[in-house]
């Protein structure tokens, strides 16, 4: 069974950065695409980034030229680096893999403010 467990989230001042991670168990990793969305409150769950086997990337708008998603397939973990961080970036930070019915991870809390 596919496990996905997150880290690194917290409190952070604007401009400031994050890197979180998310560590996959029970599954072989390297060949599926993993991702990162978040939810912000009252929002919808969106994508931020992911990034395919052979690593291509993909980035929602808005924070490309901040976040960079990269991969360890020998540590089955992917990493989101948040640079500066906006408080618009406050939400909840979910790491989805790619598999079957796809997989989500429990969420970690990102908050933004001065």
């Amino acid at each position: 069974q596919v496990q996905l467990v997150e880290s690194g989230g917290g409190l952070v001042q604007p401009g400031g950065s994050l890197r979180l991670s998310c560590a996959a168990s029970g599954t072989i990793f390297s060949v599926y695409t993993i991702g990162w969305y978040r939810q912000a409150p009252g929002k919808q769950r969106d994508m931020v980034a992911t990034i395919t086997s052979i690593g291509i990337t993909n980035y929602a708008d808005s924070v490309k030229g901040r976040f960079t998603i990269s991969r360890d397939n020998a540590r089955k973990t992917v990493y989101l680096q948040m640079n500066s961080l906006k408080p618009e970036d406050t939400a909840v930070y979910y790491c989805y893999f790619d598999k079957g019915p796809g997989y989500w991870g429990q969420g970690t809390q990102v908050t933004v403010s001065s």
